[in-house]
């Protein structure tokens, strides 16, 4: 058997490859998404009086349709409108999203659109960020942002986490600035932080423009094909993640459990 398909290929780029089955995605067995609107499967109805109202509808999240692919559990930590702020402030708390009964193996974080863009909260730095207790973080996005990383990785040492950039969007330019800024940002908290790594949708992820749009879209949100297809971009990444270092993975299947390998 020729394993080539699946090794390190040093020429290819994250979502050269679509999987479809969930891919190297499978070997975390619990994953929890920690998100806003789009980590919710979030639809936009307009009733009769032309009123737009948005309904969370969980089991279309790209979140659940990765533990479809992959047969494995998926927490969604998530709700519309979510900011890293109100995540730490009160949510994670008041929905039980801190208790270690919820941990998980694996997390992925897509926040920073409501922050930035929509509320205009600072994006900040790594420098916002007390390593030591993270009660000291400032106020800032990288201040909220690197407490959610640092209570999980309090709750699960082993973990691994996914930070999602925001999409690329040419036809919003006063998006530009912030979510070039969010994307450093999360690159820097990859390498603050062990065990962590960008899902770069941005760079590597389709264009969301006009004809995307229309495909895959239901208003200012994704419709089900849409949440569809980033399950399958976001499970592609992680392969592509896991593939080009098999090593750092080989003991995930311990993560939550009191036993390591260790070489003799």
């Amino acid at each position: 058997m020729n394993l080539d398909f699946i090794l390190n290929n040093e020429n290819e780029k994250p979502l050269d490859k679509l999987v479809t089955d969930g891919g190297f995605c499978g070997i975390m067995r619990t994953i929890a998404c920690v998100g806003d609107s789009l980590s919710s499967g979030e639809f936009e109805s307009v009733d009769e009086n032309g009123i737009k109202n948005y309904h969370d509808m969980f089991d279309y999240s790209w979140g659940q349709y990765i533990a479809r692919m992959a047969g494995c559990r998926v927490l969604n930590f998530s709700r519309g409108g979510m900011t890293a702020r109100e995540y730490c402030q009160n949510f994670a708390q008041a929905n039980g999203f801190w208790d270690k009964d919820k941990a998980a193996q694996g997390y992925i974080i897509a926040l920073g659109v409501n922050d930035i863009i929509n509320a205009g909260h600072p994006v900040g730095s790594t420098d916002d960020i007390c390593l030591a207790d993270y009660n000291k973080n400032a106020d800032t996005f990288a201040g909220n942002y690197g407490k959610i990383i640092q209570r999980y990785k309090e709750i699960q040492p082993d973990a691994k986490f996914f930070l999602v950039t925001k999409p690329k969007d040419h036809r919003d330019e006063r998006n530009i600035n912030g979510a070039e800024d969010m994307t450093k940002l999360l690159y820097d908290l990859a390498e603050l932080f062990e065990n962590t790594y960008v899902l770069d949708i941005r760079e590597y992820g389709p264009v969301n423009d006009e004809e995307f749009k229309r495909r895959f879209y239901l208003g200012g949100h994704l419709n089900a094909a849409g949440y569809l297809l980033y399950g399958k971009i976001i499970c592609s990444y992680i392969d592509y993640i896991i593939r080009h270092d098999f090593e750092a993975f080989k003991q995930i299947g311990f993560v939550g459990t009191p036993y390591k390998f260790r070489e003799m």
